[in-house]
């Protein structure tokens, strides 16, 4: 992985006794995010679709932490696998209290491509990344409602982009289907709001660094933070860090928000 994992500003055991699914958490902030929720005591569940070696690395790290976690390989644009998974989960750690929509379809982000402009797009480019982005959060949200329900309490955290409040980059396909999920938390926190489970988005900028962001210049994330209230770009942990907070109790009062986590570039 291109960043190093720092916990240090991890507040200990805010997760205590807690368990998270992650998707797509073989790798960059997925990766992170598990790593972080386990320090915080959580239990995790690190979901891949092909990088199981990269899989086996996160859990390998959590254990040596003192974590636990294990790997588990599903696609989430299946229903059944993400039930399987599901079923995993509850055999064993008990119980499934956070889940965080992370995966996404394999992506480039090149200024250049024919899906930046509206006269070259195709709308193949639109379903591969509606199918992965949102089919894929309703099939995980889906699989872990009936735990949820019988729990009478969760937390479901969508991860979207700040992309979708400034199109710095109009990237149709990939902005269209994470501005969905905005649309999709919203109505998941009206409906499953008595069922005690709470449904956020958490948008992201430019992080420093995963590996979408490996190729980006030190003179491009000094540009962002020259134009950012913090003056300073949003690390891969701090991100991680406002999952946390999401995901704990401390968040008890806040579901069908979208907050973007960008250091102020974006005021949604």
């Amino acid at each position: 992985m291109t960043q190093s994992h720092s916990v240090d500003t991890v507040i200990p055991m805010l997760l205590k006794d807690k368990v998270a699914i992650v998707t797509g958490a073989s790798r960059g902030l997925g990766a992170q995010i598990a790593i972080q929720m386990a320090a915080a005591g959580a239990s995790v569940c690190v979901n891949y679709l092909n990088s199981k070696d990269a899989a086996d690395t996160v859990v390998a790290e959590i254990r040596s932490a003192g974590g636990q976690a294990f790997a588990y390989q599903s696609d989430v644009t299946k229903l059944a696998q993400m039930q399987d998974m599901v079923t995993e989960v509850v055999k064993n750690f008990g119980r499934v209290d956070v889940l965080v929509n992370n995966a996404l379809p394999s992506y480039q982000f090149n200024p250049s491509a024919d899906y930046t402009s509206i006269e070259t797009v195709g709308w193949s480019h639109f379903s591969q990344q509606i199918d992965g982005i949102v089919k894929g959060a309703v099939n995980t949200v889906q699989a872990v409602l009936p735990q949820m329900k019988a729990q009478r309490t969760g937390k479901i955290i969508n991860i979207s982009t700040n992309l979708v409040y400034n199109p710095v980059v109009t990237y149709y396909d990939y902005t269209t289907a994470k501005s969905a999920l905005i649309g999709l938390t919203r109505n998941l926190a009206s409906e499953l709001g008595q069922y005690g489970i709470r449904v956020n988005l958490l948008a992201g900028g430019l992080l420093k660094t995963t590996d979408a962001s490996s190729l980006t210049t030190e003179e491009v994330f000094d540009y962002i933070a020259t134009t950012t209230p913090l003056r300073q770009a949003t690390s891969v942990a701090d991100f991680a860090n406002s999952v946390l907070l999401m995901a704990s109790d401390l968040s008890a009062a806040i579901t069908g928000q979208s907050i973007a986590v960008d250091g102020g570039l974006t005021m949604p």
